[in-house]
């Protein structure tokens, strides 16, 4: 038990900035959201308002920066407020419905890669069955499945953690997640740690499994192939897709298991924690790489500065 056992307020762990690096870092992040907002946005807006860019490879992608929204909107305002009146404080409320929207960000990304590697692997793989498969409907049921399994088992998790009794209010970490809420609680949490292993240790074999697995079909495809821009396209993009995803899932697996052991750096666990974070890479990889969507937003920015040209 602690002084602050009863309080409502939590007090968080921050990073031990320096007084002169305070308004660099304030400036910083305020840039990085505001860049984060722009970007996804424009990505999210271009696919709604243009009724060509409505087929099956694009719906899926449109989940993507929505889910980027939720996590980046969880996560850097509260950094910002922070920054700005050094505050560590924060109400168990809003800690965690911080917590919950970091999860489903977290289960998000995995889930909507694995769909969009499903996509294109039907697309390259088996282009004939291509329209029949993968019809508009059949896409939606396959968005409202992601996101309902998704729904599901973030709610379990934060479920399991609220029905037990809190004892302590200091946070030893710079954000809230559910491992960091678990510390708080003076009782055995054998069933959530089981749960959290299980829920982690499944969704990531799924994941991974057919992330690899319908990129490699895609990559053997592509080579078999006789055209040469085809294999250049299909490396192209299936090195990227793949690097951005590996890389996510070696930052989320090593602040996975920071969490169990002990002597971890405090710090560094934070400073990887916050690393998943890449919001302003998806649009551009998922997005802005695509021609389609590229070809969308250069001529909606175009046909404003003529515009602008026009009335000056």
């Amino acid at each position: 038990m602690d002084n602050l056992s009863i309080s409502s307020v939590l007090v968080l762990h921050r990073f031990d900035i320096p007084s002169e690096t305070v308004i660099p870092a304030f400036l910083f992040a305020s840039l990085s959201y505001m860049i984060i907002l722009f970007c996804n946005l424009i990505l999210i807006l271009t696919i709604v308002l243009n009724k060509s860019l409505h087929q099956p490879m694009y719906l899926i992608l449109l989940n993507l920066p929505i889910n980027d929204l939720i996590g980046s909107s969880a996560l850097l305002p509260q950094v910002i407020k922070d920054l700005s009146t050094g505050s560590r404080t924060m109400q168990y409320s809003a800690c965690v419905a911080q917590a919950f929207f970091l999860h489903i960000y977290a289960a998000g990304t995995v889930f909507i890669l694995s769909a969009m590697a499903y996509d294109r692997y039907i697309a390259i793989c088996c282009p004939l069955k291509y329209n029949t498969v993968m019809t508009n409907a059949h896409v939606m049921k396959l968005i409202t499945l992601v996101w309902c399994v998704i729904l599901v088992i973030i709610v379990v998790l934060f479920y399991l953690l609220l029905r037990l009794p809190r004892c302590r209010s200091i946070l030893t970490n710079p954000y809230c997640d559910n491992p960091s809420l678990l510390t708080l609680v003076c009782v055995d949490t054998t069933i959530n740690n089981i749960y959290g292993l299980v829920l982690t240790a499944s969704s990531q074999a799924i994941a991974n499994g057919m992330v690899l697995y319908t990129y490699l079909q895609i990559l053997v495809a592509c080579f078999r192939s006789r055209r040469s821009d085809t294999k250049a396209k299909a490396l192209q993009t299936c090195a990227t897709h793949l690097i951005v995803f590996l890389l996510l899932e070696c930052l989320g697996l090593f602040t996975i298991l920071s969490y169990r052991f002990n002597n971890s750096s405090l710090h560094l666990r934070s400073f990887m924690g916050t690393l998943i974070f890449p919001p302003t890479l998806n649009p551009i990889i998922y997005g802005l790489k695509t021609k389609e969507i590229r070809d969308k937003v250069l001529h909606f920015f175009r046909k404003k500065m003529s515009v602008s040209a026009f009335m000056w």
